[in-house]
């Protein structure tokens, strides 16, 4: 438990804002994907505390907490912006060199369609 006294701050006299321990935080305190999972964003509001714990590779690492009480619903995703992620989900599967739109997104790295990018190391 002496590890855990560290990060221990509850009125935030020495981080600044209320900092718990990992798991430690109190049960009004959410992270973003938490307020997520409950259908809720932060809507503006301040981070109201923090959880701070040491990682692996003996950095501190820091997740912000808000209030679920001030949080707002998530907006709803409008025609507009299903037709936006369509297209960008398109664009990913759609070959440079052949225009062609396939079944499953193009590696980045390979930067074209599996049969394109066979075809341009078998010439090269």
């Amino acid at each position: 438990m002496a590890a855990y006294a560290k990060y221990f701050d509850p009125d935030g006299a020495r981080y600044g804002i209320p900092t718990f321990p990992f798991r430690m935080a109190p049960e009004e305190y959410a992270t973003r994907r938490q307020l997520r999972a409950l259908g809720l964003r932060p809507g503006g509001q301040p981070v109201a505390g923090q959880v701070l714990w040491r990682s692996r590779r003996r950095k501190t690492e820091a997740a912000y907490l808000f209030l679920i009480a001030d949080a707002k619903p998530v907006r709803p995703m409008t025609p507009a912006k299903w037709a936006s992620v369509h297209g960008a989900l398109r664009a990913r599967r759609t070959c440079r060199l052949c225009h062609t739109e396939r079944e499953y997104e193009i590696s980045r790295r390979l930067g074209a369609c599996t049969p394109c990018a066979d075809g341009f190391t078998a010439a090269a």
